[in-house]
């Protein structure tokens, strides 16, 4: 709403969404400005090819809003979150087969571990893949509660952490996983000059230091890029009362030179 309004009258915007929920309420929401509005159902990753399916040759900004959302963490029958009880899924595009049930259902024991730790940054990951083979050849681990469960079983009580759940880092890592997000993030911010025009800038909110990491150093190793902000910019305090699920976030912006 804010771009369309800063960039009355004129201006276009075209917004990428594959979860088909959250582009059906994004469409909706934006009715009223429906001539300067194209909702994509598709991924960020895709942005040069479905541009050019639109006849877009050229933008002159593009801000990306990384990670999972409010609307599918709120949806129980999502499977993101460890709070309600629900089919373990964690699919944005529900178009694919892909689910987190099914990766833990079929990764071995070592690529368990590896999704954990290097897509969780989860320094208890062998453990908890351990555990998790374990509990799977008695039960399917197929639903938030249960997997929740085992993950606070396998680490040691006094490694728990205080301010989040223990099972964050591994809900975090088998979305990933799913989703593909890192890949689809790495590939937006290197195909993304392609159709940014000279002077457009690219800002990218990030939500963990694995996706920032990347942000960072395309941002700084890519000639068609001149960094803008140094350092990440992060909420302010009164943001963050707001909304404290802004807490984490972090702004780096970039110019196409």
């Amino acid at each position: 709403l804010a771009v369309l309004e800063r960039s009355s009258p004129t201006g276009r915007l075209i917004g990428f969404e594959w979860d088909e929920d959250a582009a059906e309420k994004a469409a909706d929401r934006l009715a009223g400005y429906s001539e300067r509005v194209h909702v994509v159902r598709a991924s960020y990753a895709d942005l040069v090819s479905e541009l050019d399916k639109i006849g877009v040759r050229g933008i002159d900004g593009l801000v990306a809003d990384l990670g999972v959302s409010s609307l599918q963490l709120d949806q129980a029958d999502r499977g993101f979150s460890f709070r309600t009880e629900s089919a373990l899924d964690m699919r944005m595009d529900r178009r694919s087969r892909l689910t987190a049930a099914s990766l833990v259902a079929r990764l071995s024991e070592e690529q368990l571990a590896d999704v954990f730790y290097h897509y969780g940054e989860e320094w208890q990951a062998r453990r908890i893949a351990r555990f998790l083979v374990q509990a799977r050849q008695e039960q399917p681990v197929d639903t938030t509660a249960r997997l929740a469960a085992i993950v606070a079983e396998a680490i040691p009580r006094k490694y728990h952490p205080q301010k989040v759940h223990v099972a964050t880092k591994v809900f975090q890592a088998l979305r990933i996983a799913v989703n593909g997000e890192l890949d689809n993030l790495t590939r937006l911010l290197t195909t993304a000059p392609e159709v940014l025009n000279k002077g457009a800038r690219i800002c990218i909110i990030t939500f963990h230091s694995l996706e920032d990491r990347i942000v960072k150093q395309v941002f700084q190793q890519n000639a068609a890029y001149k960094v803008l902000s140094k350092r990440p910019i992060a909420p302010s305090p009164t943001e963050i009362e707001q909304n404290p699920r802004a807490r984490s976030a972090k702004l780096r912006v970039a110019e196409r030179v």
